[in-house]
């Protein structure tokens, strides 16, 4: 009998794990192939296309084109020539299309002369940056750091991209180079988005794994809706958010995250968790006929509507937390208590009585939403500015070497907080590689 039982257990974990999904687990959108739903149910009855109130993006004609083609008739019907005729204008359209590309080349020379007094041969100087015989110009530095990071381009998608653009083969070199160059630059520029992170009232904080060197490291985030900030390092926990590259351990504000423990022992600032995390985590159970995680899966998302979506401060909070108290006392009757299987080692507990136990000791950063209207209901503002490092690696591959993730994750700090600002990211980079950077100017540096 004792046998029966152990393999009807496990047969129950394997059919929970065969039946996880992002709806019900932490496992990615990716993972769920072409079946995929949204997060939350989406209010139907809207009409298709954009709705009232939705500023369009369409395609405007400019005042000052670069060419301007005229379209005269040059005959009547009856026959008469009208070359000499004055025209009119009487409609136009214009056509926006790119030109050839090509690289402009410029040659620089350097000059000499003879003083006509002393007779003294005096020579120019090559500007700093002018080095080599034949180089490569700043625009273009700027341009394979954009590819290489924003649009997670293998080097060698680069160079066939130079090559079939351009005509000319860009060795990987090059771009590894420009990229050196560039984290260099933005050295100020990061310390002024740590800074402007310090002293934001809400940062929201995550990790996702990352490969270098073909080993396990943590890319590590702290951001909000105008500042990215990340950083490489070898661990995941504790030791990782402490180090000295981690803004968590001055931040004195609101810290969104998904509730993992290395964050909640940070005292020194106040704590809110990510409830899509929850209803996922919740719906897991619900499928497997768990009445307390529906109860508290209603309860969420009961505050989140009357949140406005997080955003607001629900009205009736004392409400929820009555309501929330009587869910966990049901939890912790339906959820078998822990097994201690061998003295000293950590009881074993289901997911349910693990879920369940945080709900009860971290109750006010999981309510937090509800009671305190600057703090959202998700954590998705990190995940978005995490998830480019997803793809790049799913595209370009890992990191060969730790020097590498770390100029990553500089730059593409950089770039996140140059979108945030709504400002051209080619241009800020290319100003970078000239020496001035908007977050420094921001920043009064």
């Amino acid at each position: 009998m004792k046998q029966v039982e152990l393999l009807t257990q496990e047969v129950k974990l394997l059919k929970e794990h065969l039946g996880q999904n992002s709806q019900n687990s932490s496992r990615p959108p990716s993972s769920d192939g072409l079946q995929k739903r949204p997060a939350f149910t989406r209010r139907f009855g809207k009409k298709p296309g954009g709705q009232t109130g939705h500023k369009g993006k369409t395609l405007q004609m400019v005042q000052a084109p670069d060419y301007i083609e005229n379209h005269a008739p040059e005959r009547c019907a009856c026959g008469a020539s009208l070359e000499q005729v004055e025209k009119q204008t009487i409609e136009k359209r214009q056509v926006f299309d790119l030109p050839e590309p090509k690289l402009e080349i410029t040659e620089h020379r350097l000059l000499c002369c003879t003083c006509p007094q002393c007779g003294k041969v005096s020579t120019g100087e090559f500007p700093k940056d002018i080095n080599a015989p034949a180089q490569y110009g700043k625009g273009v530095h700027a341009l394979t750091v954009l590819l290489a990071s924003d649009y997670k381009m293998p080097l060698a998608g680069i160079r066939q991209l130079f090559s079939d653009l351009f005509g000319y083969q860009l060795n990987e070199s090059t771009s590894l180079n420009a990229q050196a160059v560039c984290h260099q630059a933005l050295k100020e520029s990061e310390e002024a988005i740590q800074q402007k992170l310090l002293e934001s009232p809400v940062n929201h904080f995550d990790e996702t794994g990352l490969r270098v060197g073909g080993k396990l490291h943590w890319l590590h985030n702290c951001s909000n809706l105008l500042y990215t900030y990340q950083f490489v390092h070898a661990n995941r926990g504790f030791e990782a958010l402490e180090d000295a590259a981690s803004v968590l351990p001055h931040y004195s504000g609101w810290a969104i995250h998904d509730c993992w423990s290395s964050y909640l022992k940070f005292r020194q600032c106040k704590h809110g968790t990510c409830g899509a995390h929850f209803i996922r985590e919740l719906e897991g159970l619900k499928e497997q006929g768990s009445r307390w995680a529906n109860r508290m899966q209603d309860l969420f998302l009961y505050a989140y509507e009357k949140s406005k979506q997080g955003t607001s401060v629900v009205p009736d909070f004392s409400l929820i937390e009555r309501q929330y108290a009587r869910i966990c006392q049901q939890a912790d009757q339906e959820e078998p208590p822990p097994k201690y299987q061998h003295k000293g080692k950590r009881p074993k507990k289901t997911k349910g009585r693990n879920l369940f136990e945080r709900f009860v000791n971290y109750k006010d950063a999981v309510l937090a939403f509800a009671k305190y209207a600057e703090v959202p209901f998700t954590n998705n503002q990190a995940e978005r500015d995490l998830r480019p490092a997803k793809v790049k690696q799913k595209v370009a591959g890992s990191f060969r070497t730790f020097k590498g993730a770390q100029t990553y994750a500089r730059i593409i700090g950089f770039i996140s907080t140059a979108r945030k600002h709504q400002r051209n990211v080619f241009k800020e980079l290319l100003a970078v590689f000239n020496g001035y950077s908007f977050l420094t100017a921001l920043a009064g540096c």
